[in-house]
């Protein structure tokens, strides 16, 4: 994974615990590097799993509940730093059906190695929305935080439910709709 987002969930949990508490739970996380990422940098998901365990443990908060945290952190850093992606959408079902087409081009452009998720979404209606997130990383919640960030990003309120795929361990499927 590209080290923005390890340095990203640093940075929350700075803005949460603390700088002298993130030092320390990153030295019993007990990871490769010790907790010193890059932005520029490429580490294993293992190690972002780790952290989230190891912040969870601090806080008692669930690792679900905190890589929601985390979703919504990131929407409003990419909102800061490309609002391109954002100011030419009219609503959060827009910028959903853009992440595939558009955003993770663009992604691809700037970094060829990245191992992005894919996403396929399918409008219902003009308030429903399905979404199917397949990786092999287990990060599904924080892809739920996302969404309910973009539905906040752009003053909506709906309802998220998401489900595990029952044959492919990969896959969560989101349904989203808003409220009328």
């Amino acid at each position: 994974m590209k080290g923005t987002i390890f340095v990203e969930l640093v940075k929350m949990a700075e803005g949460a615990f603390g700088e002298d508490v993130v030092d320390d739970v990153l030295d019993k996380a007990d990871l490769d590097n010790g907790g010193a990422f890059t932005t520029v940098g490429n580490y294993p998901c293992s190690e972002l799993v780790k952290i989230v365990v190891a912040f969870s443990e601090h806080s008692g908060l669930s690792p679900e509940v905190l890589q929601k945290m985390f979703g919504h952190w990131m929407l409003t850093h990419f909102v800061e730093n490309y609002p391109e992606f954002f100011n030419s959408k009219a609503d959060a079902f827009s910028l959903l059906e853009s992440i595939e087409g558009e955003i993770h081009v663009e992604v691809r452009k700037l970094y060829p190695d990245a191992e992005l998720p894919t996403f396929e979404t399918e409008r219902k209606d003009a308030t429903h929305l399905n979404m199917t997130y397949e990786s092999p990383r287990p990060l599904s919640a924080f892809c739920h935080g996302m969404i309910e960030a973009a539905l906040e990003y752009f003053d909506q309120t709906g309802e998220i439910t998401s489900q595990a795929d029952p044959v492919n361990a990969q896959v969560t499927n989101f349904a989203i709709t808003l409220a009328e």
